[in-house]
């Protein structure tokens, strides 16, 4: 009688199995033991799971291709930060090749931080262009957070370093003379977006984990200047830093009560 392999081996031969039709599947459903019929369900919901997540990637992508299919460069744009109490607003603007292949692309704030940082290398190696626009506190303060990440939006656009045709905007309209689809939660909804998302996410984290080591005592790296707990307890202790906002209510208040002691 022919010995059967060890769960482990098989567990290590059918590690590279991309298809539910491979043959030594039926071989593996075959095989009586327990562990081995748990094996084939593991492996199949993540297959199932894989195929799911490729069809979404493609729906994605369904805006790009059809601007595609007219010749066009296609710019997704999408900004983070426009609530914090400190820091920039962060845009990005980034084309995507056709041949664009990364199915875990999405919106950023359904992936985990460590997915967005696996993600944003590969998304920077594969991009045909990316653009990083900022709109610092100081503007934010001059002409209120909307339009600073409007300007932030512009700046990343024309910062591409290959001239885009058609933009596609997570629902706002940049001041830049291009024909724009503007989405509501266009993260989700374009891969072009979603890239932008990642890549603006990450690089504003980054920022953030400076700012962090250059004015401690606000948890910068945690809250990534959101008006946490442990952020306005800083602000009540340490006062005010040159990246606050001074225009957003909390703030506001620390400089008032400042000015009265």
């Amino acid at each position: 009688m022919t010995k059967q392999p060890s769960l482990a081996s098989l567990k290590q031969n059918l590690a590279d199995v991309t298809s539910l039709t491979d043959p030594r599947l039926d071989v593996l459903a075959a095989d009586s033991r327990k562990g081995a019929q748990l094996l084939l369900t593991q492996i199949k919901r993540r297959l199932n799971k894989q195929t799911e997540a490729e069809a979404a990637f493609q729906e994605r992508l369904h805006y790009e291709r059809d601007l595609w299919a007219m010749g066009k460069l296609v710019a997704g744009i999408d900004e983070v930060g426009r609530g914090p109490l400190a820091g920039p607003v962060v845009t990005s603007a980034v084309i995507l090749p056709q041949s664009f292949d990364i199915p875990l692309v999405n919106d950023s704030k359904q992936l985990t931080p460590k997915e967005r940082e696996r993600l944003y290398p590969l998304i920077l190696a594969q991009a045909t262009a990316v653009s990083i626009g900022i709109g610092s506190s100081d503007l934010i303060d001059q002409i209120n957070i909307y339009q600073a990440t409007r300007v932030a939006m512009q700046r990343a656009v024309l910062g591409l370093g290959v001239a885009p045709q058609h933009l596609i905007v997570d629902a706002m309209q940049i001041p830049v003379d291009l024909p724009q689809t503007r989405l509501i939660k266009g993260d989700a909804k374009s891969a072009s977006v979603a890239a932008a998302s990642i890549v603006a996410k990450v690089y504003r984290d980054h920022l953030m984990d400076t700012y962090d080591r250059l004015y401690p005592g606000y948890g910068f790296k945690k809250n990534a200047g959101y008006g946490t707990a442990e952020h306005l307890a800083g602000l009540a202790d340490r006062g005010v830093t040159p990246i606050h906002r001074k225009t957003f209510s909390p703030v506001q208040k620390i400089i008032a009560a400042q000015s009265r002691s």
